[in-house]
């Protein structure tokens, strides 16, 4: 069971609507322009659209088993007391005293250019539970990061 924010539910619909109603048709289309180009056994066009449509289905397989075992949070019945999935954390690196922003997002919503990393991440890890004031280690690949809790929202 995957949890995850209704932005990104609706995300992740968007995205297989896309693939099922754009994307799939233009690859049968290809397929079917180069089939009528004759000997299939040398022909490099037929050969990279079924590949590229064997690459979209499994795709789309992925995609609907996120959502089927996807289930949305509801996020007024969700406290704030400590760091949990789609909580806003505002977190001092205490090496440089750097200041950063991070929403604890499900691994299919991560995105860490609009500041959203996944719960399944190091940092994440370590936050969870973590009230604000709280100081944690967390081992990432470049080494050991101090960071201080400043705060904790939804």
């Amino acid at each position: 069971m995957e949890y995850m924010s209704q932005e990104g539910y609706d995300k992740l619909v968007a995205e297989l609507r896309q693939m099922e109603s754009v994307e799939l048709p233009q690859v049968r289309d290809a397929i079917a322009e180069a089939r009528d180009k004759g000997d299939l056994s040398e022909n490099f066009e037929y050969h990279a659209a079924k590949r590229e449509q064997a690459r979209l289905l499994g795709r789309i397989r992925f995609k609907q088993r996120v959502l089927a075992n996807a289930r949305v949070l509801d996020i007024t019945k969700v406290h704030a007391e400590g760091v949990q999935l789609l909580s806003k954390v505002e977190i001092t690196n205490m090496a440089n005293q750097a200041h950063m922003t991070y929403t604890i997002a499900s691994p299919h919503e991560a995105n860490l250019r609009e500041g959203k990393i996944s719960i399944k991440s190091p940092i994440a890890q370590a936050l969870l539970g973590k009230k604000a004031g709280d100081e944690v280690q967390v081992r990432v690949p470049a080494g050991l990061l101090r960071l201080r809790i400043e705060r904790v929202s939804m």
